[in-house]
């Protein structure tokens, strides 16, 4: 049976000091996502399911630098896959974007994050059942924040009038992330034809 309660922090697995030794080379651009970031560039964060297909979705959106998945909005530190998946951290399966505001607006990665995911489902997305596979938008400042808060109230039109749910995705400000192991990185760059759970509501957000 997969867990679909939060856990208290008391509750929590503890982790470990050490934190989980990637590359930090993105296989896809070549680009570093975890130093030498450029000034210019942004960062998102957001949690839409099973995070290997969320990821490729944002790295095919000109403008994006740079995408690594990760483990965010829980309790445990440095937590593994094998503990997020117990559901006993508390972090969601995330996909950081770091971005060119130049290019890509902050606005644009939510209209891609509504559109790719069904935000109504709380604590799963299609057959992924579990904690770390909630909806949610961790954001980096009080602008991300109103634009991210405006951008629910657009979505849930949308579904209101298509007679669907109430939109489940927790919005807040976003808390440690922790980096997934190399193999989860860019894994469907690497795999393919591997496993990929996005399944989108059909409608559109047009800002």
């Amino acid at each position: 049976m997969k867990n679909i309660n939060m856990p208290t922090a008391e509750q929590a697995i503890a982790g470990r000091n050490q934190a989980i030794q990637i590359s930090g080379t993105h296989f896809v651009s070549g680009h570093s996502f975890n130093q030498n970031i450029p000034d210019i560039m942004e960062k998102a964060v957001f949690g839409l399911g099973c995070f290997w297909g969320a990821e490729r979705l944002f790295w095919l959106i000109e403008g994006v630098y740079a995408t690594a998945v990760g483990y965010s909005a829980g309790f445990t530190v440095n937590p593994n896959y094998q503990e997020v998946c117990t559901g006993m951290t508390g972090h969601n399966e995330v996909v950081l974007v770091i971005f060119d505001p130049a290019i890509v607006s902050y606005e644009a990665l939510l209209a891609a994050f509504w559109e790719a995911h069904d935000p109504t489902q709380g604590m799963r997305q299609g057959n992924d059942i579990g904690t770390q596979y909630r909806s949610g938008i961790y954001t980096f400042s009080n602008r991300q924040m109103s634009q991210a808060e405006t951008s629910r109230e657009l979505f849930q039109q949308l579904l209101t009038e298509q007679g669907m749910g109430l939109i489940t995705t927790e919005i807040m400000p976003v808390s440690a992330f922790y980096f997934a192991e190399e193999y989860h990185q860019q894994y469907l760059a690497k795999n393919p034809n591997g496993y990929c759970g996005l399944r989108g509501t059909g409608l559109r957000l047009n800002q």
